[in-house]
């Protein structure tokens, strides 16, 4: 018995991508960001550990729904053939069923936060609840995605302020255009594999300007940055960060001009970096005032 149920909670992890946490860094480093500009600095242990442990959560929820959305599509790409819904090894009910349990506990989170953040949660569970059915028509589903994977930003903000203010929304619409980049990566692993089973991505609608779209949304990532560095009178930290991270960009340019599946998905992971740096710039910016 003890056997058995060890071997389904292996499976619910891997469901969960908790063997694969770059997702996860990939949603919090933007959120942490966000909520040090948000409390200059200085956040409380309690709003720590509700987004820490909350952006976690939520990812993996959201993986769960995912694989019970593409589990007929998975099973045809490469990639994803032996996810664990793909290949039959847990169900779409369990796995619905774990995604339920991990949004019920993300939902715990909430109450000592204000209501603006709850609503704000809400909004962002439905976008990213729905992101897999905008595969199926929409011709450019990674800005869907962006949208989903940036609703910790101002989430901060009104848990530590009661609001949103301008800058919130500036680093929000820079996310925007960093998630676009690195999901277009992604995208670019898998494209025959779309193509074939008519799923839609960035990568299929920028085509042959795939590389010169990624890069593009990487410069306005970084414009938009230099204007939140300007609104938050940052000092040098915070721009050291930043060229880091515009480094790392470039670093990326050289693995998917080649469009080679493997180091395109290396790109893609490597983006844990770029999160980090402008992260670490903006902490250490503020710990220095």
């Amino acid at each position: 018995m003890t056997d058995v149920l060890l071997e389904r909670l292996a499976l619910y992890a891997r469901l969960a991508r908790l063997d694969k946490p770059v997702g996860t860094l990939l949603l919090l480093w933007p959120t942490l960001a966000a909520l040090w500009v948000a409390a200059a600095g200085e956040p409380t242990p309690m709003h720590l550990a509700i987004f820490l442990t909350g952006t976690l959560l939520m990812r993996s929820a959201g993986c769960a729904v995912n694989d019970v959305a593409d589990r007929d599509f998975d099973g045809h790409v490469k990639r994803t053939a032996e996810r664990v819904v793909a290949s039959g090894k847990v169900s779409p009910g369990e796995a619905l069923a774990v995604a339920t349990v991990l949004t019920l506990l993300a939902a715990l989170l909430l109450l000592p936060l204000n209501l603006l953040s709850f609503t704000l949660a809400l909004i962002g569970v439905v976008v990213a609840s729905t992101y897999p059915l905008f595969k199926r028509f929409f011709p450019l589903p990674q800005a869907y995605l962006a949208i989903a994977f940036s609703f910790g930003i101002p989430m901060a903000f009104a848990a530590v302020q009661g609001r949103v203010p301008e800058v919130g929304w500036w680093l929000f619409a820079a996310n925007l255009f960093w998630v676009v980049a690195y999901d277009t990566e992604y995208a670019m692993v898998d494209r025959e594999d779309d193509l074939r089973i008519g799923v839609r991505s960035s990568a299929i609608l920028f085509g042959r300007a795939d590389v010169a779209a990624v890069m593009a949304c990487y410069g306005l990532y970084f414009s938009l940055l230099l204007v939140v560095g300007m609104m938050i009178r940052a000092s040098w930290p915070y721009y050291a960060g930043w060229a880091i991270a515009v480094g790392f960009s470039l670093y990326h340019f050289t693995l998917i001009r080649t469009r080679e599946r493997e180091r395109c998905f290396r790109a893609f992971r490597h983006n844990q970096w770029v999160g980090l740096a402008v992260f670490a710039g903006i902490a250490l910016d503020f710990a220095l005032r």
